[in-house]
């Protein structure tokens, strides 16, 4: 079963997310791509997909492969400078020791983003640092010029974003360490012994940093930090978890067509083997800052997709939570039940898997086929699941406050 409204390749394996921009009328998203397989291997690829809005991606060739002297394609970041040059700056990584990636250039052949030619290789891992892990660079443009950070971790258990600045995108010098945190230090939220995409990014008005949170091969999940931000060093004054489950990994920022803050994410365990492909990417979410707590909620380019009348396995449900819970079944056999358990907590059963994770005010949950997304002020919860038959019949308590909203691609251009 493949979903409707999440991006998944039509095969082979896909992870992160990135390059989302929006220009010319709809969007272009890269994505981590390892084609004829359906688990990741080194030698990934950019795959290269494009919408008229973030639930209608159709994948494109290949934008980047390996080879000419690079093992793997992984992630990073692209920036259009005030000349107007688009560049795609990614991690290059090369066997035996992947952990260490270079940061190479490529520059797009056409207008329509079709194929890069790569360039020169400019920024490698500063000496000094022991360091374990190194990839990622994420790029934002600042008042004294552009800003490029790369995730790192050191044989310490150190997790960092190291700094380098340029004026003109070309030649880059290396600052030091904007951010760092020990995986020893548990205040607020753990955040791993690497960050990987760690990004430092601007919501209304407050510096965030934002990243995946890693240690011994182990994917976590989203973490972040609200502090200071200038001259490529962050401060952070308090740090926040922001998804659960074994699904969300990979956040990738960018701005949409309003210009708001946004993340997308790389959902996990989302796959349809027999067919061929594994991977989904979440639904978009716009971000905000509310009491010192970075809240993401689904962006509201879903709400075109809604439908006055029930059909398929689809749906954006808004709902109170309060203990009489909220029930999700198709085809007479349960997909997801939620309910109240205190306060501030959520009880999630899928199956015989029950996930508790943090509530806040109302939640909106998006069922596509086999992917489960639940959002509310408390954070983000994403999984897999498994409905059956042809529609969703959604039930609430007598006394719950429930919106269920059909989601179809009928009648929508």
């Amino acid at each position: 079963m493949r979903p409707q409204f999440h991006f998944t390749a039509q095969s082979g394996w896909i992870n992160d997310p990135h390059g989302i921009t929006f220009r010319d009328g709809g969007y272009d998203s890269f994505f981590q791509y390892v084609p004829g397989r359906t688990t990741w291997a080194p030698d990934c690829h950019w795959g290269h997909a494009r919408g008229t809005d973030l639930f209608s991606l159709e994948e494109l060739p290949v934008a980047i492969a390996p080879g000419e002297g690079d093992g793997g394609i992984w992630t990073g970041s692209l920036v259009t400078g005030v000349d107007g040059g688009t560049r795609i700056f990614y991690t290059s990584t090369s066997q035996p020791n992947i952990g260490i990636g270079r940061v190479r250039v490529a520059t797009p052949d056409d207008d329509e983003w079709m194929s890069w030619t790569k360039g020169e290789f400019v920024v490698d891992a500063p000496t000094g640092l022991d360091l374990v892990a190194y990839r990622d660079p994420f790029l934002r443009s600042d008042l004294d010029g552009w800003r490029m950070f790369v995730g790192a971790g050191d044989r310490a258990g150190t997790a960092m974003a190291l700094s380098y600045r340029s004026d003109d995108l070309e030649n880059w010098a290396y600052e030091g360490v904007a951010l760092e945190r020990s995986t020893n230090e548990t205040a607020d939220v753990w955040m791993g012994a690497l960050w990987e995409c760690p990004q430092i990014i601007d919501v209304e008005g407050r510096a965030v940093m934002v990243s995946s949170v890693w240690e011994a091969d182990a994917l976590h999940y989203a973490g972040y930090a609200i502090g200071v931000y200038q001259n490529g060093r962050f401060v952070a004054e308090r740090w926040g978890r922001l998804t659960w489950g074994d699904s969300y990994y990979a956040p990738s920022y960018f701005r949409d067509d309003q210009d708001r803050p946004c993340l997308m994410f790389w959902m996990r365990g989302i796959a349809d083997f027999d067919a061929g492909w594994a991977s989904a990417h979440s639904i978009p979410y716009v971000l905000t800052v509310e009491d010192d707590v970075l809240v993401a909620a689904p962006h509201p380019d879903i709400e075109r997709y809604r439908s006055p009348e029930a059909s398929g396995l689809a749906a954006d449900i808004s709902w109170t939570p309060d203990t009489a819970g909220l029930n999700i079944s198709s085809g007479g056999d349960a997909v997801a039940s939620l309910e109240l358990s205190s306060p501030e907590e959520l009880t999630l059963r899928i199956g015989e898997a029950v996930h508790s994770f943090p509530v806040s005010g109302d939640v909106r949950v998006i069922v596509d086929g086999p992917v489960l997304e639940v959002a509310s002020r408390g954070g983000l919860f994403g999984s897999a699941v498994a409905p059956h038959g042809e529609a969703l019949l959604v039930r609430a308590g007598d006394a719950s406050e429930m919106t269920v909203h059909p989601l179809t691609r009928q009648g929508v251009s």
